[in-house]
């Protein structure tokens, strides 16, 4: 077992090396394991976290992102969170001024996590797989920039399929009704 955590914590070192060392636009931490964002990773990062764009924390084991994360890579433009235990966001993501991508499906989210909706570059949302019943339809349909909502597989109110075109500028994407049964 710890044999694994060495591996895994010196794989996640390596990925954080390149990163630096290349002064790369993204940093890729999918599939590690993680249950936090590593605090070291900040100290070792200083100097590059302003261009980093990407950043893929993808199918790990994250309950939270700080609101440390979030302003530390406040120049994000895409970030993949699927596949963690998350049911919130920091409210600072409303911060990532540039951020026009998230993704968040298979997560634990049970609303819709509102301060997307005052993200103003935000292009693409996927929440697929989560457990969503609510989502805020008077404030989506205000979000200019918004082109994709996915909101399959979540058990959403009969209010959202009404979230039609011209209503909304954006696509959403559901999943089909199930047939009520007959009596």
């Amino acid at each position: 077992m710890q044999k694994r955590m060495g591996e895994a914590v010196a794989r996640v070192a390596r990925k954080v090396n390149d990163t630096v060392e290349n002064k790369a636009d993204s940093l890729d931490l999918a599939n590690c394991k993680l249950m936090t964002f590593p605090i070291g990773i900040y100290k070792a990062m200083r100097s590059v976290t302003e261009g980093i764009h990407r950043i893929s924390l993808a199918n790990n084991e994250l309950k939270s992102i700080t609101s440390r994360f979030v302003t530390t890579f406040s120049q994000l433009t895409e970030l993949n969170l699927a596949g963690n235990y998350l049911h919130r966001l920091p409210e600072e993501i409303t911060s990532l001024l540039h951020l026009r991508a998230i993704n968040l499906s298979r997560n634990r989210f049970r609303r819709f996590p509102e301060p997307l909706a005052t993200v103003p570059s935000l292009e693409t949302i996927d929440l697929e797989e989560n457990e969503i019943t609510e989502v805020p339809t008077d404030k989506l349909a205000s979000m200019a920039s918004l082109r994709s909502l996915n909101l399959r597989a979540n058990p959403v109110g009969p209010e959202v399929r009404l979230l039609v075109r011209p209503l909304v500028p954006f696509d959403l994407l559901l999943s089909p009704e199930k047939p009520i049964p007959k009596a």
